[in-house]
């Protein structure tokens, strides 16, 4: 089974940009929502968004609308969250994960609801005043 693979982290000032990419296998990407979270330590997860790879519906946390963008590749079973207009608040680990859902229950409606497949160790977005 192919290992899920997550790039893109990094350091950059406020009002730059990064983009998160993550692949999965393609049983784990067809039809399945696939987005990220991300959690300090100690902390609880916050979802930030996710994007159901059937047909393209999308979930943004209100803290990132307007300014983190996901999308998907097909061909390539790969989802990618562009980061634009970052602000130090937005420093965290990264996560990504799916849910198998088709209404990303998990981000839509919280962890009561769905369970998480987390996808990989995270990566690190630190981002400098």
């Amino acid at each position: 089974r192919a290992q899920p693979v997550e790039s893109g982290g990094g350091s950059v000032q406020a009002g730059g940009s990064l983009r998160l990419s993550c692949t999965a296998s393609r049983a784990t990407y067809k039809d399945n929502c696939m987005g990220w979270f991300r959690q300090a330590p100690g902390k609880k997860r916050e979802g930030v968004a996710a994007i159901y790879t059937g047909d393209g519906g999308t979930y943004y946390a209100d803290s990132v609308k307007g300014r983190f963008t996901i999308s998907q590749d097909n061909a390539k079973s790969t989802v990618y969250l562009q980061m634009d207009s970052l602000k130090p608040e937005d420093t965290d680990t990264y996560y990504c994960a799916a849910d198998q859902s088709t209404t990303c229950t998990w981000w839509n409606y919280g962890p009561l609801y769905a369970d998480l497949e987390v996808l990989d160790q995270g990566t690190l977005v630190t981002v400098s005043s």
